[in-house]
């Protein structure tokens, strides 16, 4: 990317804002415990997370030796770089490319989505593979599903795409730390990401030592359709450790051989390329810069940067839209003017790679999140759709003037015929979905063994719980006063409801929502005075709302981070219970556990007569389900779940974790539910409500997005 004058410009072309860069940056990317009956309570809707174990010593690179995995040479397959151009099998090639993330589709849309891309004019995909997805707990690999990229890249294969793969270990993305798991940062002491920290170094040659393996069969030369490998990425916008960076190319050289294209991505500007690019033939340097900067001086810049002739143009990111954060407005730019400037690259020979073709959505907890470069306050969250204004939109849809304006731009300059172009998919509105609620959150305390409940003098955080996403309950106790005290958390990472209960003599006393502590802007809370018959019960939930992916606070920790004063004074004696939601790629526990869970639910929400009383809502965390029916197969479509009226939670469709919803700030109203998520017959819904449910406990199916929603009350710093 370029600066922040060069982002200016593109903005002035754009018939509604791009989001500013960073000044010379790139992108702004932003336990288990046992199991009892609580928790299993919730995983009759939900699942578990995990601890951090201690990991034996690694072997050091020097040890690997070279390509040991042997593989069959296909005679005549060959990419490689030459006179300033790339050659696919001695002829020369013109890359022209998009980001397709097989982690924000479900494995049913890959082909569809992928034959989109080709009807668009792709000859490429790009696509980063996210650490934290196949390694959620340390040890625990998955690679099935929705986190299958063998079968990915097979599929891109098959449909005669090449493909540039990005394996980290950051990949930046707008995902959940940048890729890295979060656990990575539960180890003591900490490590140093992106660095050529040895303890950091051999976690990383640990995990590559799984995925590369996997992918050296499916390299181009071996039959496959990878051509190009990243290393890091975007690394001069973040440091200068070159040490680390050829660190990376020799361990990918051990695993994947010599004749593999190598290569970085930086940021079109001599201080970025300076940092993150490794001099001479060995990896080739790609630049990416904003839409709407003139790219053949930057493409002059880059040849400096690579060996002579060994300077084919490639704008590895080109972007096509941008991301938005929750509380802004959706981020969108002028059709023709994107694809004026994809012309003016592709019409003297240039290559181009789209950012993104297709966004697709951040199901789950892995959506990430930005700071500016000098104080982590300035906290955004990113939204649940990935939407990116691409040509290709959330749902797949293809027909709209982006996607015709940039598949004008290609069929121009494409080497072969462009295929037709697929008809939109089908949505479908199943109408309102009347929800019940089925069990207040501070109920389920009851149901608790003292054994399950981590102890500490201080606050600690998720990822040292072993609650790697979602939510963390902090409880302690303190004396009742005659006036008010205040609260101070200097540090919560990221929002922090609190709640007093006051034990009476008549009854135990429900928890009293006292207010929300924010970490993009932060203040005391004033608890009220209260004269109870035994200490005040204080509880603060902890919500991780998505790790940093980008910049100079990657670090990013969630829960409580610093000591909690009662006026001036440090709260000491806390008890720290998970709440453990489960994530994209976990599976709800259905074993024996869940169904006595199950009937505990049914039990307690007939014991505690569970009404909603719409006049007099506390702001009390609640579950609350609800189902609709559809009448047959044929019926089964893609669908969006409007939560107009609600406050902010996350939803579950027949036990899929679809995402978070925050109306009343908007912009996203509606949250994408894909067709291979429901089924023939009753479908579940099930959301967790923090705040504020609808009085008509209603949620609607409709066969729109609506991305108007909100009036700017998250009040944080706009980039």
């Amino acid at each position: 990317m370029s600066s922040t004058t060069a982002a200016a410009t593109a903005r002035e072309s754009t018939t509604t804002k791009v989001k500013p860069k960073f000044s010379t940056m790139s992108r702004m990317r932003q336990r288990s415990t046992r199991t009892t009956v609580f928790f299993t309570v919730l995983i009759s809707l939900l699942a578990f997370g995990g601890l951090v174990p201690v990991f034996a010593p690694l072997p050091s690179l020097r040890n690997l030796p070279r390509h040991r995995h042997r593989h069959k040479h296909i005679n005549d397959r060959k990419f490689e770089i030459d006179d300033d151009k790339f050659w696919k099998d001695g002829k020369p090639f013109q890359i022209i490319g998009g980001d397709v993330h097989y982690f924000r589709i479900l494995p049913e849309y890959w082909k569809d989505r992928l034959l989109r891309a080709k009807a668009l004019g792709l000859n490429a995909i790009q696509v980063y593979v996210p650490w934290n997805l196949h390694e959620p707990k340390p040890g625990k690999l998955v690679f099935e599903g929705i986190s299958d990229l063998v079968s990915f890249l097979k599929l891109c294969q098959k449909l005669d795409l090449l493909v540039m793969l990005r394996p980290g270990p950051y990949i930046c993305g707008e995902w959940d730390l940048g890729g890295f798991p979060a656990w990575l940062l539960a180890i003591k002491p900490a490590l140093k990401l992106r660095s050529s920290d040895h303890a950091y170094l051999q976690q990383v040659e640990r995990w590559w030592g799984v995925l590369l393996p996997k992918i050296a069969p499916l390299l181009y030369k071996n039959g496959g359709s990878i051509v190009m490998i990243q290393i890091e990425n975007e690394f001069g916008s973040y440091g200068d450790d070159k040490a680390y960076l050829h660190h990376l190319v020799t361990l990918a050289r051990a695993h994947l051989g010599e004749d593999v294209v190598l290569y970085t991505t930086d940021g079109g500007a001599k201080e970025t390329l300076e940092k993150g690019t490794i001099r001479g033939d060995a990896v080739f340097s790609a630049v990416d810069f904003s839409t709407g900067d003139e790219p053949w001086p930057i493409f002059k810049l880059q040849r400096k940067y690579n060996a002579p002739g060994k300077s084919p143009p490639l704008c590895s990111e080109f972007y096509t839209g941008w991301l938005t954060h929750w509380g802004e407005k959706i981020a969108s730019t002028d059709a023709d003017f994107t694809a004026a400037y994809l012309e003016k690259i592709l019409s003297r020979n240039g290559s181009a790679v789209l950012y993104m073709a297709h966004g697709g959505t951040n199901f789950g907890f892995y959506n990430g999140a930005n700071t500016d470069k000098i104080d982590e306050s300035t906290y955004k969250p990113d939204l649940t759709s990935y939407d990116y204004d691409a040509p290709i939109k959330e749902s797949g849809d293809v027909y709209n003037p982006k996607f015709k304006a940039i598949r004008r731009v290609i069929a121009k300059y494409s080497a072969a015929s462009l295929p037709s172009v697929p008809p939109d998919n089908e949505k479908a509105g199943y109408g309102p979905i009347q929800l019940q609620k089925t069990a207040l959150l501070f109920d389920l305390l009851d149901m608790m063994n003292p054994a399950d409940v981590v102890e500490s003098e201080n606050p600690i955080s998720m990822e040292s719980v072993g609650q790697m996403f979602g939510f963390l309950l902090y409880v302690s106790e303190y004396s009742g006063k005659d006036n008010r005290s205040s609260l101070l958390i200097p540090k919560v990472h990221d929002r922090a409801q609190v709640f007093i209960s006051c034990p009476s003599e008549d009854k135990r006393g429900r928890p009293t929502y006292i207010g929300t502590i924010e970490r993009w802007s932060n203040q005391a809370l004033s608890l009220p005075n209260s004269r109870c018959i035994s200490n005040i019960s204080l509880f603060i939930l902890v919500e991780n709302m998505g790790r940093v992916n980008y910049g100079p606070f990657l670090f990013d920790e969630k829960g409580i981070l610093s000591s909690v004063y009662l006026d001036g004074k440090v709260q000491c004696g806390w008890k720290m219970i998970s709440i453990p939601f489960h994530n994209l790629n976990e599976v709800p526990n259905i074993g024996l556990i869940r169904q006595v869970a199950y009937s505990g639910l049914i039990k307690t929400s007939a014991r505690k007569k569970l009404q909603h009383n719409s006049e007099n809502i506390t702001k009390e965390p609640a579950f609350y389900a609800g189902s609709f029916s559809i009448d047959s197969i044929d019926h089964v479509k893609d669908t969006y779940l409007s939560f107009s009226g609600w406050g902010k939670g996350i939803a579950f469709v027949n036990d899929f974790n679809i995402g978070r919803y925050w109306p009343s700030v908007g912009p996203q109203c509606n949250l994408y539910c894909p067709a291979p998520i429901l089924r023939h017959g009753e479908n579940i819904v099930v959301i967790f409500e923090l705040e504020s449910p609808s009085p008509e406990l209603v949620v609607h199916s409709v066969d729109q997005p609506d991305f108007t929603c909100g009036s700017s009350k998250l009040n944080v710093h706009q980039f």
